[in-house]
């Protein structure tokens, strides 16, 4: 799995699958030449000498390596994660062990959509799907408490994705501090989730995420 988007400053992501890292720097070195390499605070820089470089994020839970052998072992290495995927009134929640998804619990709920109307009829519309999706954050984090709680000492990160909103929401429940303390800056751009959107999240989310900026003209 290799996706790209553009980055914000510049430049552009490309999200790697960690078996396939060697053969992208491989890639990387064939079109900007020899590079060097430089630890920062939260990457490893690849900086070619036409002035190509490519930051590269470890993976959620991953430490970050001094030099590339190193990073590319850590990348590769199994290890458990959860995630949580929230947009609107729908939910889906798992524990992943490396690349395999080993629990899993799927739930939406019922919110309505906006209206044209105006008036009392649009507050009263207002203060239901208010309420409506204050349940659904409720019975998500309730499913999250299910799946997730119970291995939580056990995960190196979790992972959300979907709508940060409905996310923050979800984690705001006060039984879900521990899970709070495991989530990770990257927020996957998913559907609205399904069991199978779930299971290719599992690959996004173990992804190495790098940064590409090419030579200046």
């Amino acid at each position: 799995m290799t996706t790209s988007r553009p980055a914000a400053g510049g430049g552009r992501w490309v999200d790697v699958d960690p078996d396939r890292l060697t053969r992208w720097v491989d890639g990387f070195r064939e079109r900007h030449g020899s590079y060097a390499q430089r630890p920062t605070d939260d990457a490893l820089v690849l900086a070619a000498f036409d002035g190509a470089t490519a930051a590269l994020h470890p993976p959620p839970g991953a430490p970050l390596a001094v030099d590339l052998a190193e990073f590319v072992d850590v990348a590769r290495t199994p290890r458990r994660i959860g995630l949580l995927l929230a947009r609107k009134a729908a939910v889906a929640v798992g524990v992943a062990d490396g690349d395999r998804l080993v629990t899993s619990k799927v739930d939406s709920s019922y919110v309505q959509s906006r209206t044209a109307a105006g008036g009392w009829s649009q507050q009263r519309f207002a203060r239901r799907r208010d309420n409506q999706a204050k349940a659904a954050a409720r019975d998500a984090a309730e499913q999250a408490a299910r799946v997730l709680l119970p291995a939580a000492g056990s995960l190196a990160a979790l992972v959300c994705g979907g709508d940060r909103r409905t996310v923050d929401s979800v984690l705001a429940d006060p039984r879900l501090a521990a899970l709070r303390a495991l989530r990770t800056d990257r927020l996957l751009d998913v559907p609205d989730p399904r069991h199978a959107v779930l299971v290719d999240a599992v690959a996004a989310a173990r992804a190495v995420s790098i940064l590409v900026r090419d030579p200046e003209s």
